[in-house]
């Protein structure tokens, strides 16, 4: 029976509710609100290739290690390092919560940087051993880990361009406002003492007593 007097009054409430909700949509993008989610979609896929990397690393070392024991007089203290700092590196939680986590972020880089260490000390002191520079299956790991170690600096690269850029829309006026509304907080990106290095991945010179 009130059928007929309430259809008007939702045509009426259909065609002031359009305009609101493309006056809500243009607000929200010219906020930012699109940006945001296109800049964390961006920033956690970059992450994600950062640890697919370091995970390949990760997967290399048992190998190496197992060709290094071969070689009876290998420096023992040198090849236990690099197996605590990958059980250290492997031990930590990665959730993806950590992206938002700056003291989290920082005990997995301080990790991953003291097996990267660990790491690069074992290749330059394998120099010192002929048996090992003449074994191939040491070589070729060497190789993979080189390039590994390559692939880790560029996605850790474009990872810090991903944050600077959620950062930066984060920070600024009026996307700040949005970002206030809606939670947006600035992430945690890679700090190193020297920023210059990030651009270049690690180098390990093999050809002489510079090396070592």
């Amino acid at each position: 029976m009130n059928s007929r007097p309430a259809r008007p009054q939702l045509q009426a409430l259909g065609r002031l509710t359009l305009p609101l909700v493309l006056a809500a949509s243009l607000t929200l993008s010219g906020c930012g609100y699109n940006d945001f989610q296109r800049l964390d979609e961006q920033t956690r896929a970059a992450w994600s290739e950062v640890l697919n990397q370091f995970q390949r690393r990760a997967d290399l070392i048992p190998n190496l290690v197992e060709t290094v024991k071969g070689e009876a007089a290998f420096e023992q203290e040198t090849l236990s390092r690099v197996i605590e700092a990958r059980a250290r590196a492997t031990a930590i939680q990665v959730t993806p919560e950590m992206l938002d986590d700056p003291q989290a972020m920082e005990r997995f880089q301080q990790a991953q940087g003291q097996l990267g260490s660990a790491l690069s000390r074992l290749l330059a002191v394998a120099e010192n051993y002929p048996n090992l520079k003449a074994n191939q299956g040491f070589q070729d790991l060497r190789v993979q880990l080189e390039g590994t170690e390559n692939r880790v600096t560029v996605a850790r690269n474009r990872y810090i361009e991903s944050v600077q850029q959620y950062n930066v829309l984060a920070r600024s006026f009026p996307s700040n406002l949005t970002a206030m509304v809606f939670g947006y907080q600035p992430k945690p990106g890679f700090t190193v003492a020297d920023e210059a290095a990030i651009s270049t991945p690690p180098k390990v010179d093999f050809g002489g007593p510079g090396g070592r």
